[in-house]
């Protein structure tokens, strides 16, 4: 009982970091969409408020099992986290980014799948697909039962593969970014890229895009690997240039 007040601190610390990231975040590319697609959120202020409102019940749900893990690290050393950057070999601060996303792309994939089923989708996903078009503010807009699937799986990956405290940063940095950009409703990456072969298997919001066109495809949040292993790949969608490349 005597730890119960520092783990408190710590969850609340840790909501109020990803509070922070997500409007530094989504805030950031929804003044980019402002700048370079004026008019492309006209109308959606409504919406943009049930993003936000949503989206700071989803920073609380994820900060809970964050700060437990940040604590534990940090005062029982209950993790695999390490500090020492020669502690494991050199070249597996890359493959252990790699197999964090691989896993976490796994566990959204048939999460999401599953959310995609009539009765879970009324409870609880159609909260999501409320954004309609998604904007920049939509990356984290999820129901309180969808939100706490993706609150546990960064934590739970602690527990079961080594990662230094910086690839761990890189980790969340892509989680980020990939996750505001897959929902603002205009590709920033160059057409070299999403139509390229590294565009064959990544996804950006072109991808992701006929996901809320369309629904019942393009289920990834990283990786085109398990839509194409399990026939959902739709492929990208329609009119939705890059912004650079189009040539």
């Amino acid at each position: 009982m005597q730890a119960f007040p520092l783990i408190l601190a710590s969850m609340l610390a840790m909501t109020g970091i990803i509070a922070v990231r997500y409007l530094l975040s989504s805030g950031g590319f929804a003044l980019a969409t402002r700048l370079t697609r004026p008019g492309l959120y006209a109308g959606l202020d409504r919406q943009m408020r049930a993003e936000i409102r949503w989206s700071f019940a989803s920073a609380l749900i994820f900060g809970i099992p964050a700060g437990l893990v940040a604590w534990g690290w940090q005062n029982r050393g209950w993790t695999l986290i390490y500090t020492d950057v020669y502690a494991l070999p050199l070249w597996y601060l890359p493959v252990s980014v790699l197999l964090y996303l691989f896993a976490h792309d796994t566990w959204f994939y048939w999460t999401h799948r599953l959310m995609h089923r009539p009765a879970l989708f009324r409870v609880a996903h159609a909260v999501h697909h409320a954004s309609r078009p998604p904007t920049a503010w939509a990356a984290m807009s999820f129901h309180p039962w969808e939100a706490l699937t993706g609150a546990v799986v960064i934590p739970a990956l602690v527990f079961l593969i080594p990662i230094h405290v910086a690839a761990l940063g890189a980790v969340l940095s892509v989680m980020t970014v990939m996750g505001v950009t897959n929902h603002m409703g205009w590709e920033m990456f160059p057409r070299a890229l999403v139509r390229g072969p590294a565009g064959r298997w990544l996804i950006t919001a072109s991808h992701h895009q006929r996901h809320h066109e369309q629904y019942r495809c393009n289920y990834g949040l990283y990786f085109r690997f398990w839509d194409k292993v399990c026939g959902t790949d739709r492929g990208l969608a329609e009119g939705f240039a890059p912004v650079r490349g189009q040539g």
